[in-house]
């Protein structure tokens, strides 16, 4: 079989590596197919580590899905360039899947990962890294909007580092806590991290600002390995689609 290398970005946070080591095993389970974890930057194994190996073990086709919610920087360069350099330096064929994006299935991951607890007129507030990609932050809103479709509670997007709105972390938890008595963080991430921390260490705050009781989901890890596998999949499909032709 086809082996899946899953791609994040990389976290300084040491134990972040923990979650995409875990989500990266979960889907390779559920496929029953060898699956290894890449990153883009300031985590081990980089994308050439990964594919030399594979090369050695004498692999010629592997399938990748980028960890990414959105369209932007990451995905449209620097993906597409460690590809490219990894496949042309090892000669193993990349089928590149398509990343995990912001649509209707990543949507129910998030409603799923709120607390059956969470009292009726809660605020959510979606946290999202951000991005200066206007695009990007737009699929993020709509990601926001589908989430209070599903969920019955209303939802609001607040940045870690850039976007629309006012504020950045915690100052922009704070702006949109304001006024509502429940406020429950509901992380975009795929794994914990440092831009993550930075708002989780300031609830304490951020509700002696606000006057909230604020509480928050863990980021998404294993719940994601339906959608990595149903990307996986797919990225199969074209490749036999091409063999057919």
């Amino acid at each position: 079989m086809i082996p899946l290398i899953t791609l994040s970005h990389g976290s300084r946070k040491k134990t972040a590596a923990a979650g995409i080591t875990a989500l990266t095993a979960e889907t390779g389970r559920m496929l029953r197919v060898d699956a290894v974890e890449a990153h883009l930057e300031l985590a081990d194994p980089s994308l050439d580590d990964v594919v030399g190996q594979l090369a050695a073990q004498g692999v010629t086709r592997a399938a990748l899905v980028p960890l990414l919610f959105t369209d932007a920087f990451h995905n449209k360069i620097d993906v597409p360039e460690a590809v490219r350099d990894a496949q042309a330096r090892h000669g193993v064929r990349l089928l590149v899947g398509q990343h995990l994006g912001a649509g209707a299935d990543i949507a129910g991951v998030l409603c799923d990962a709120l607390p059956r607890t969470l009292p009726v007129g809660a605020h959510v507030v979606l946290y999202a890294v951000g991005s200066s990609d206007a695009a990007a932050n737009t699929s993020v809103e709509n990601l926001a909007s589908e989430v209070s479709q599903g969920s019955g509670h209303t939802v609001e997007v607040a940045y870690a580092t850039s976007g629309p709105g006012v504020g950045f972390g915690g100052a922009a938890v704070i702006e949109a806590a304001r006024g509502h008595r429940n406020v429950h963080i509901l992380p975009l991430f795929v794994t914990e991290g440092l831009l993550l921390d930075r708002v989780l260490d300031q609830v304490d705050k951020i509700s002696a600002a606000t006057g909230a009781r604020i509480t928050h989901s863990d980021p998404l890890t294993t719940s994601l390995a339906p959608l990595v596998a149903a990307r996986y999949r797919a990225a199969l499909s074209e490749l036999l689609a091409e063999t057919t032709a």
